[in-house]
């Protein structure tokens, strides 16, 4: 449906001050209390009847803490706009993640539960997401890097057609990675169905339907040139629109490197093959000198020396041995490497929006569709299971109408949906579990009120079977909550992890084994079961007031998370 009161979203940002969240519920009173006092509202500075452009730019598995390496991503959206310190992949692997970003849903609910057949691609209905939204609303829309895993390979849902040339709804503008092949020799070699998404310089996409390849081409240019071209493109046409700008940066890609760390052998006697993104030669070696050691390995001594008290998965794994260390610090180079040479980009094109007349009226936001282990836990990299280097993600928004500072309320990738099309004044997202928070944005945080829902599919765990007794009703097997103070993780064999963040927020000390804790495990558990399977409103539902925590409660156990990351792990 075409938004047609231009006078309303000319005031669009004073209104939603007073408005309702996407649940339908009353907002609730924000929290004054302490260091986390409500600042006054922000005023639109947009004209009455202009609508905002919007230019997401969502990272391939990157860290909150990679941030470090983006001067750029810091100097235009974290200085000039708001950091969310508390923003979660609620599922953390990319494509679950990808179909919660388009939908407002969850992946319990979309139903895109993996990467792979019968999931992935496959598995996503896209008739209606922010998209076809947005384009409704008189939006110009474009994705430019990488879709879901399996696009391009995959049939279209519900049907058997091929999705190479395949183009979704609700895009004016498609330029897309396709997954249909990885690297087949010399047989295509030149050729549009050469390379693939994650061949950093071999890069295949759909453009509007047709295929194209990118053979000796940085992917992270490429993508940058398309949508500085796009900026500029949709800019001369006087319409609003909506680039959804998706680098795989610093996802590992091919090809592999002479500088690449080389395969490892574990204490176990079994073999890491590390896997790194590709990057050009001006980069390499840039921070050989700051990064000494793996933001998830301390400088000295173990990552988590006593496991017993963790889930089977993390107890079979070894400690690092010192080649694995250094190993997995090469790693952690070659990606803030590969993130530098995005922010660089990132700079030009927000130059390219100065140079059009157009950033005053652009709304900027940064995200990961996940994070990333780095050692953590022993894990030496990868994500989907749900502690916090894999939960957290970056989220930065600035831009008209847009306050300054820091944000500790909990944002999550199922809330952007229902977010950017608040802020582009066209109405909610059916049947979205996010919630708009246009009203944290404009007004500040309202305190931990609500749950984020966490699950996923782990390989090395059974499916659960059709009445499970441990909770798991769909080929997920694991999930949780994750609250302000208190976090619960969920397995399908009966195993469970139960933080205190405000006492341990390393998760290194697992309470669900602990007597003194068993009633506050059942209760979690009892939660858990409450918010689990929820849809829509049901998703955000307030908390049982012993479960909340404060403003100021909130700030003080981020902050002190944030400073005991740093201590235990050294910069």
């Amino acid at each position: 449906m075409r938004v047609v009161a231009a006078a309303l979203v000319g005031v669009l940002l004073v209104a939603l001050a007073a408005c309702t969240g996407s649940s339908g519920a009353p907002a609730a009173r924000p929290s004054t209390d302490g260091a986390g006092a409500v600042p006054p509202p922000v005023v639109n500075t947009l004209p009455p009847g202009q609508r905002p452009n919007f230019l997401v730019i969502e990272a391939d598995d990157m860290r909150t803490d990679e941030l470090r390496w983006m001067p750029n991503v810091r100097r235009y959206l974290a200085d000039r706009g708001l950091t969310f310190e508390n923003s979660f992949a609620p599922y953390p692997l990319c494509c679950p993640s990808r179909a919660s970003f388009l939908t407002g849903k969850y992946a319990h609910n979309h139903q895109v539960l993996n990467h792979t057949p019968p999931w992935g691609f496959a598995s996503f209905d896209d008739s209606v997401t922010l998209a076809t939204r947005l384009q409704e609303g008189g939006y110009a829309t474009a994705l430019v890097g990488k879709y879901l895993n399996g696009y391009g390979k995959q049939a279209v849902h519900g049907t058997d057609r091929s999705s190479l040339e395949y183009v979704p709804p609700g895009w004016t503008a498609w330029y897309a990675g396709s997954d249909h092949v990885w690297g087949p020799g010399e047989l295509y070699r030149g050729q549009p169905m050469h390379g693939s998404t994650y061949a950093y310089f071999d890069f295949t996409q759909n453009i509007d339907g047709r295929l194209h390849n990118y053979e000796g081409e940085y992917s992270t240019d490429v993508l940058a040139e398309q949508t500085r071209e796009l900026i500029t493109r949709f800019g001369a046409e006087q319409q609003p629109w909506f680039i959804w700008f998706t680098p795989v940066a610093p996802h590992f890609g091919t090809p592999r490197e002479p500088d690449d760390p080389v395969a490892s052998v574990r204490f176990d006697g079994r073999t890491t093959k590390w896997k790194t993104p590709a990057r050009p030669d001006w980069v390499k070696g840039r921070f050989d000198a700051e990064i000494t050691h793996a933001p998830g390995t301390p400088p000295t001594g173990s990552a988590e020396a006593d496991v017993s008290d963790k889930p089977r998965w993390v107890r079979k794994l070894p400690e690092l041995t010192d080649a694995e260390k250094d190993a997995v610090t090469v790693l952690s180079r070659e990606r803030a490497e590969a993130l530098f040479v995005l922010d660089k980009q990132i700079g030009a094109t927000l130059q390219t929006l100065r140079r059009t007349g157009q950033y005053d009226r652009t709304v900027l936001a940064f995200t990961s569709d996940n994070g990333y282990y780095l050692g953590e836990h022993r894990k030496r990299q990868g994500k989907i299971e749900l502690h916090e280097p894999s939960l957290r993600v970056p989220f930065l928004i600035s831009g008209p109408g847009i306050g300054h500072g820091r944000r500790f309320d909990p944002i999550t990738t199922v809330d952007l949906a229902p977010t950017f099309a608040a802020l582009a004044g066209i109405g909610p997202m059916p049947g979205a579990d996010g919630v708009d928070l246009t009203r944290v944005i404009t007004h500040g945080d309202r305190g931990w009120i609500r749950p984020v829902v966490t699950e996923g599919m782990m390989n090395e765990y059974p499916t659960p079977a059709e009445g499970d007794e441990h909770g798991f009703d769909s080929a997920l097997n694991t999930g949780g909550l994750r609250l302000g103070r208190w976090k619960l993780t969920e397995y399908s064999t009966g195993e469970s992890e139960l933080y205190d963040l405000a006492t341990d927020p390393l998760e290194l000390e697992n309470l669900a084994g602990d007597p003194a804790f068993a009633a506050v495990l059942a209760q979690m558990q009892e939660l858990w079961f409450r918010y689990k399977g929820c849809a829509g409103a049901a998703c955000s539902a307030a908390l049982p007031p012993k479960w909340r925590t404060s403003v100021a409660r909130t700030r003080a156990i981020t902050t002190d998370e944030a400073r005991q990351v740093r201590a235990y792990y050294g910069d």
